[in-house]
């Protein structure tokens, strides 16, 4: 009676990390007996290890994921009266961070079966004032990143992947964040690899970059001390949240896996159900279901029964980003990007966690056939 009735999260933190508690406490007491909590050897120690993991030349860490992207645009020289190509369908910090370094978001429209950005859409939209592509690999699924390096080719534009949901995910064998000028990370806790609090991250495999990225994230510090070069944040990744980051790195691998089992599992109790689409693979892509969302039929109604049986669930994204307030001035209306519109309003996603248990799992998928036969 209990697996019937007691609450499904929709992630369980503290399921995931019970198991490596005394590990994160050894690491606490660690930093706690070095006083090294900013810029400490955990640092250093964690941007190697995550570099050697996605295969980058250089991961310079920082504050959070919002200001992985700020250092980028502000490392790439970007700035008022530049416009930067993005998805319209995607956490606000990914234009938010173009509007912060004074340059035009423009938001283009996205593909029905990844959620990813449109390199169709994307070309309609470059101008004499185009200064960079921002794909983002959104619930843990890569960009096909060929069509989008080709036209920041043509058109001599910088990219910069937003893989703040895809760490570890790949195409082709190449991961997240390596294929662009810069890509970005976050350590927010919800992600597959989250810290215990805020974190991010900055790849890349321009040298040149790299030694401007980590003067940026500390005021845009020079060679000498108090003396700057640039105009910086203060943006750095303690060194608690590093160490905690090194603890949890070893065993991405193993939580992906985890993932993707019960997204097969979903896809045998969901696929062909009327009025459910479950997520899409891409040819080549290695997905980490960072989310596992599926589009439904009276979706609204979904989330109502989710609320009543106590199982978690969440709507990424509710509103495009063309017609949020805070964006009003650049004159976006509905109709400008279809596909997101209709996105925003049939997506939900549902637990995924490695940690959810069969029968849980199998609960989650009835509610859902439940509910799509009665719709």
């Amino acid at each position: 009676m209990r697996a019937m009735t007691e609450p499904i999260p929709l992630l369980d933190i503290g399921a995931h990390q019970a198991p490596l508690e005394h590990e994160i406490r050894a690491a606490f007491d660690r930093v706690l007996a070095s006083h090294a909590y900013i810029l400490g050897p955990d640092v250093a120690a964690f941007e190697k290890e995550m570099a050697e993991y996605v295969g980058a030349a250089h991961a310079i860490s920082c504050a959070n994921g919002s200001d992985a992207l700020v250092l980028a645009l502000k490392a790439l020289e970007i700035g008022p009266g530049d416009e930067v190509i993005t998805t319209t369908f995607s956490f606000f910090a990914t234009a938010g961070s173009v509007a912060r370094v004074g340059a035009t978001p423009v938001f283009a429209d996205i593909d029905p079966e990844s959620y990813n950005l449109d390199p169709d859409s994307v070309a309609a939209r470059i101008t004499d004032r185009t200064k960079a592509i921002i794909p983002v690999h959104l619930y843990g699924q890569m960009t096909p990143m060929e069509p989008i390096m080709a036209l920041a080719k043509a058109h001599g534009l910088r990219v910069i992947e937003d893989a703040a949901q895809a760490v570890g995910s790949m195409e082709a064998g190449r991961a997240a964040g390596t294929i662009g000028d810069i890509g970005t990370l976050s350590f927010f806790p919800s992600k597959n690899l989250g810290c215990l609090g805020d974190g991010g991250m900055l790849l890349t495999n321009d040298a040149e970059l790299a030694d401007r990225l980590r003067s940026l994230r500390v005021h845009g510090t020079g060679k000498k001390r108090y003396h700057y070069d640039h105009i910086g944040l203060n943006s750095r990744l303690d060194t608690l949240q590093a160490a905690v980051l090194r603890v949890k790195l070893p065993h991405l691998e193993s939580w992906s896996d985890g993932r993707r089992r019960n997204a097969a599992r979903y896809h045998e109790l969901l696929g062909g159900v009327s009025g459910i689409t479950t997520p899409k693979t891409l040819p080549g892509m290695k997905h980490i279901y960072n989310q596992y969302t599926i589009r439904v039929r009276d979706r609204d109604g979904l989330e109502a029964r989710f609320k009543s049986e106590k199982i978690g669930s969440a709507i990424y994204y509710p509103l495009p980003l063309h017609i949020q307030n805070c964006f009003a001035a650049q004159g976006g209306k509905r109709g400008d990007c279809p596909e997101a519109e209709r996105a925003a309003n049939e997506v939900i996603s549902i637990p995924i966690y490695g940690e959810l248990r069969a029968d849980q799992l199998e609960r989650v998928a009835s509610i859902i056939r439940d509910h799509a036969a009665a719709s």
